[in-house]
Order: structure tokens, then sequence, then C-alpha cells
């Protein structure tokens, strides 16, 4: 069964020329949506719990990112086609005048990272852990995927902020506030958010769709 959205669209202009559209992207999202639930139902139903309960996080939310990038080639009617496993960017342009598109996904208000300073077209998937019946209260996490916001824009060297620490993971590009501003908000679903309503942060996105 199909969820039910609450989802809007904003800042529709700023994909001009990009080969995405607000429909191609809330179909990703709904696709992305359909297959966790179908392997929920599968997991569940062999009593092994959820999807999101038998992963570290960065493992899921590489899922979401693989998702939601087999939603953008599968209904983008040939204009993209996806990338090899572990090969950038996620997306590539199959039309001279739309550039190839990078993936990335983040839990909740966290910042996309990558290993490098990646530049280039972005599309950004955040994404909470909602309850059983997909109900999200701000500050608690459940097991179902929900994606809360799609952003896109063009990121530069400049808006990550590197860290290469000895005995760490290794080299990590966080995109900062700078290039989080760049990536405009063109998905939102207020019941996800997980920011609360009193926050500045939410007053703009309660702004951008009252002005959409």
């Amino acid at each position: 069964m199909a969820r039910a959205s609450n989802h809007k669209h904003v800042n529709g202009h700023i994909l001009r020329t990009s080969g995405l559209t607000t429909v191609l992207i809330e179909q990703s999202v709904a696709y992305a949506h359909q297959i966790l639930d179908q392997i929920d139902d599968k997991l569940v139903e062999v009593e092994a719990g959820r999807l999101a309960q038998m992963v570290e996080l960065a493992n899921l939310s590489a899922i979401v990112g693989n998702l939601v990038g087999a939603g953008i080639a599968k209904y983008s009617n040939g204009t993209f086609k996806r990338n090899g496993p572990h090969k950038y960017p996620d997306l590539l342009s199959q039309k001279k005048l739309v550039k190839d598109v990078e993936i990335k996904v983040a839990l909740e208000k966290n910042a996309p990272k990558s290993h490098l300073a990646k530049e280039g077209p972005h599309l950004v998937c955040r994404y909470v852990l909602a309850g059983e019946n997909l109900e999200y209260t701000v500050g608690e996490r459940g097991s179902r995927v929900a994606i809360w916001e799609m952003r896109f824009g063009v990121l530069l060297s400049e808006h990550y902020n590197l860290s290469n620490t000895v005995g760490d993971s290794g080299k990590t590009a966080v995109v900062n506030a700078a290039g989080m501003a760049a990536l405009q908000p063109v998905y939102f679903d207020p019941l996800l958010c997980p920011y609360k309503p009193t926050s500045g942060t939410y007053r703009n996105y309660a702004a951008l769709i009252s002005n959409s």
C-alpha cells in the first residue's frame, strides 16, 4: 500500500536545466519508500525486525541513496542512468545539456559527507526514522525510514570542511553551512521535519511553502 504523503514542493525553479523536476523527485521518493516497505514487510514476516534495526546507519543511508537514484533513473524517461556501485557521480546524464548528478544522504538534521570534496550538481536526501505507523516526534527514533527533505544545488570545494585526523577512519569531507545554503530545498514534509515548529529553520520552511 502506498504511503500517504504530506510533502510540499518548493523552489521548483532551481531545477530548470538540471534534468530533474519536482514530479521526478516526488516519484523517486515514493519509489524508495515503496521498496523499503517491501523489504521491511518481508523482514517482519520472518521476525527479523526492520531494515533500520539490522544495518548500521551509514549503510542504511547508502541504501536510501541507491534507491532514490534508482527511482530517478527509472522515471526520468532516459535523461539519467545510474552509475556503477561506489562510482562517482551517482547519476550519469544521457543528454548533452544536462549534467551528471551526485546523490548524498544524511539522517535527520545532519549535513551530508563524503570521503572527498566533490564539486558539481548534488541532490541531497535527508530522512528520519519514524514509528510503526509512520508517526514522527522530534527527538525520537523509530525503525521506519521516512524522507523529509530533498535539496538540490551545485557544491564547490569551499563548501566542504575537510578532515584527515590520524587514527580516524580516513579523509572526510562534510558539507559546511555555506554548502547547505547552496543546496536549496525542493521537497519538504512538515510532519516528518526534525526541527521543532518553534525553530527559525522550521519557520523558514513554512515561509517557502506559503510563497510557493
